[in-house]
């Protein structure tokens, strides 16, 4: 078994799901990710050391499918514990297709991680992009056909950039060996494969101006699809900024742009699902920024923390995928007192939102504080200041607004069933591992790619963040009690995407209406002397015209005559 490429298993096992049924479709399913983890742990128990494995040759080029080490191990295990989950998570959903693409899409994930040449990354990178669209399709209405047609142009987009500065790595290199590029500034990335690739991650992990395709699909998918599609695009594309770009330094200043804009967004955002893909971009910042650090502290806390944002951000979206399953909605202006409904769900996602927010014991906290401190240790005040409000706002849209106007704030008089005995047993073990991680950090210590000699347990760590937990509260009291909180509006919000979704568009239809305006007046105008011309020809040539009239023998003669002499002339004088 230990020589399958990790993730192998899940891809091809999960093109035979549409051929079974029932229980058995739900047994298999269930099976392949368990199948695939031991062969993953069997790689360190049949003789594969930390290395490159199972290498190809082809066309000269050196393909290396399995690169095992403790950074492809660690999104490997995490990658590998969500896809189990969600898949329990999906149980109840009768829909072979959701079910496949689902763990096809996990296992290309897996084996991105494991990929140890730039081909072979470029295509598992490209089959997450493919399996994953499909999540959204599956929504099977107009908005998310729309948002799945976006989704999926700009996903490949990211594919030809990969591919593009892979071929450019060959030409200047004559390997395709997917290693970091060393580079410190941006000015160091003096060649177009650097380049190239910096931008094909940029556009998974959603940087800014790069990041509403996130906003756009994420909610439109089905309740179990956003659940997968939270776990792996994104933690793909940071397991390659560490793996190709661990200390460019512009990856600082991105991040905590990464952090801080979401806020504005998500705090007037109704629908409570799309107020996680924005707080998704809040959280995926924290990562950009450690990775822009690059210190072995930083390294680890990129590793650790988006180890626990797959497991708190798939358990918040599970939450509201229950509640959408449910109710049929997760607008804000719908919802409200579902504890009395769903109180499972209600206390899972207070711990979700409480991880999200880094509250202490739970696992958001100890992955938080590496990053923070390797900040702090990097003499980026101005950036750990940055990343302090991001915190406090990432409390306020997602460790309060989501359960609060969800679960509690005004009672909308909503009676439904539990959210399905599955859902349930995900999210009570997806909370269950969000505590436990935070109370005994250790293990997950062990797993990062350095050794870790950091307790997140001190007396000024836990001052300073329930300082910071306990006035975004009170900012939120204040606002909801005194100065109104911003009204919650039934619309759809738009930002950057404002560009490619309303303002093309319209130049695209004033472009049209243009070309048809001067294509009419063309044809107007030839219609106009087309006419003209067929009036002449009937003046001269129709019924009572000069040229229809009966003419005499000898006027035709004369005619003849007249012509031959004129062609007489043009003889002898040309």
């Amino acid at each position: 078994m230990s020589s399958v490429s990790p993730g192998l298993i899940l891809v091809v096992g999960g093109l035979l799901i549409p051929l079974l049924r029932g229980n058995l479709q739900r047994a298999y399913a269930l099976a392949l990710p368990l199948l695939s983890a031991a062969n993953l742990l069997g790689l360190g128990f049949s003789g594969f050391e930390h290395g490159l494995h199972h290498q190809v040759e082809l066309m000269g080029l050196t393909l290396t499918m399995t690169r095992v080490d403790k950074l492809s191990l660690l999104f490997g295990y995490i990658f590998h514990l969500v896809a189990f989950l969600t898949i329990i998570y999906s149980l109840h959903v009768d829909d072979a297709k959701q079910m496949a693409s689902g763990t096809i899409y996990a296992g290309a994930g897996i084996a991105a991680v494991f990929a140890g040449d730039l081909i072979t990354l470029f295509i598992y990178w490209e089959i997450t992009a493919f399996a994953s669209v499909f999540l959204i399709w599956a929504a099977n209405n107009e908005r998310a056909n729309r948002a799945a047609i976006r989704y999926l142009i700009v996903q490949v987009s990211s594919g030809v950039l990969l591919l593009a500065g892979a071929i450019f790595q060959v030409r200047d290199t004559g390997s395709i060996a997917f290693t970091s590029f060393g580079a410190k500034h941006f000015s160091d990335l003096d060649n177009p494969a650097a380049i190239l690739i910096l931008f094909a991650f940029a556009i998974k992990c959603a940087f800014p101006f790069l990041h509403n395709w996130l906003q756009d699909a994420y909610p439109k998918a089905t309740p179990t699809g956003t659940v997968f599609l939270s776990a792996f695009t994104t933690k793909l594309s940071v397991y390659a900024l560490i793996r190709g770009f661990a200390g460019l330094d512009i990856l600082i200043y991105i991040g905590v742009i990464m952090t801080l804009f979401p806020i504005f967004f998500a705090v007037v955002e109704n629908d409570l699902r799309k107020v996680l893909a924005y707080s998704l971009n809040n959280q995926l910042g924290f990562m950009v920024v450690a990775i822009g650090v690059g210190s072995e502290m930083a390294v680890n806390g990129a590793c650790a923390h988006a180890f626990a944002h797959i497991l708190y951000k798939a358990l918040l979206f599970m939450s509201m995928g229950a509640v959408l399953h449910r109710v049929g909605t997760t607008k804000a202006t719908e919802l409200g007192g579902l504890y009395k409904s769903m109180p499972v769900t209600a206390i899972c996602c207070i711990v979700g939102a409480a991880s999200i927010s880094a509250f202490p014991f739970t696992s958001g906290f100890i992955s938080k504080a590496l990053t923070l401190t390797a900040v702090v240790d990097g003499d980026h005040t101005i950036v750990w200041v940055g990343l302090l409000i991001a915190s406090a706002g990432v409390m306020e849209h997602s460790g309060i607004k989501i359960p609060y106007f969800a679960f509690f704030a005004h009672d909308a008089g909503i009676r439904c069933e539990r959210a399905p005995l599955n859902m349930q047993i995900a999210m009570v073990i997806t909370a269950a591992l969000c505590i436990l991680i935070g109370c005994f950090p250790g293990p997950l210590y062990s797993l990062l790619p350095y050794a870790v000699d950091y307790q997140p347990y001190t007396g000024a760590h836990l001052v300073t963040q329930f300082q910071l937990l306990l006035f975004a509260m009170l900012a939120f009291v204040i606002l909801v009690k005194y100065w109104g909180y911003p009204d919650e509006i039934d619309s759809e919000n738009l930002d950057t995407d404002w560009v490619y979704r309303r303002f093309l568009p319209a130049v695209w239809a004033r472009g049209v209406g243009a070309v048809n305006a001067g294509r009419a007046a063309v044809l107007g105008a030839a219609d106009g002397l087309l006419r003209a011309g067929m009036a002449s020809v009937a003046k001269y040539h129709g019924p009572g015209g000069v040229m229809a009239r009966t003419w005499a023998t000898s006027q035709m003669v004369m005619i003849g005559k007249l012509m031959l002499a004129f062609y007489l002339l043009l003889y002898f004088f040309f």
